[in-house]
């Protein structure tokens, strides 16, 4: 069967999502029309196309565990000159993502994986583009603003065109995460 990648993320809600991604574009990052624009919750990840079952019956069961959360996102960011990346922030929702990604990376299910630097979550609005572009994606974004109810998030797959392509949307489970999901965390996704 082969292998395909994957990912998992939260979906900026239009007219959000359409207006980051055509400002992406505008940057020069090649790369944006084939990313939907979102908060990751698993990076591109290469898993068995044949564990796509488990994958699926994992993503249902953290979906259950969580409930509706806000978010908002507010000014800009970057990771330079560590990574070549420029971001809008997360600034409210941020903890509630975190609780999100540790559950769909957990270590007992079907995408256990160690990231390559710490998790922070973040909507990316430049990348790998040169340092005259990234300044100005800083700079004429660090006013841009937007707030959802966050009830869900997707399963995407990554084309042979590197595109992005959502395979399905989880919903939330209901108005609160059951007490056992909490077990062993220092803060639920809504708290």
């Amino acid at each position: 069967m082969g292998t395909v990648t994957i990912g998992v993320s939260i979906a900026v809600p239009e007219p959000h999502g359409s207006l980051l991604q055509e400002r992406r574009a505008g940057f020069g990052d090649a790369a944006a029309h084939g990313i939907p624009t979102h908060v990751t919750l698993l990076p591109p990840t290469e898993v068995d196309a044949a564990d796509l079952p488990a994958v699926d019956a994992h993503l249902t069961g953290v979906a259950e565990a969580g409930r509706p959360f806000p978010m908002r996102l507010s000014g800009t960011g970057t990771f330079r000159p560590l990574s070549p990346v420029v971001y809008v922030r997360v600034v409210e929702g941020a903890e509630s993502c975190a609780w999100l990604q540790q559950r769909v990376r957990d270590s007992s299910g079907p995408m256990a994986r160690e990231l390559l630097f710490p998790y922070h979550p973040h909507v990316t609005v430049a990348h790998g583009i040169d340092e005259a572009a990234m300044d100005r994606a800083f700079a004429e974004l660090a006013g841009f603003e937007a707030e959802w109810p966050c009830t869900g998030f997707a399963l995407y797959e990554q084309g042979p065109d590197a595109v992005w392509r959502k395979l399905r949307e989880y919903t939330f489970g209901g108005p609160l995460v059951p007490p056992q999901a909490l077990r062993g965390v220092g803060r639920s996704p809504v708290s």
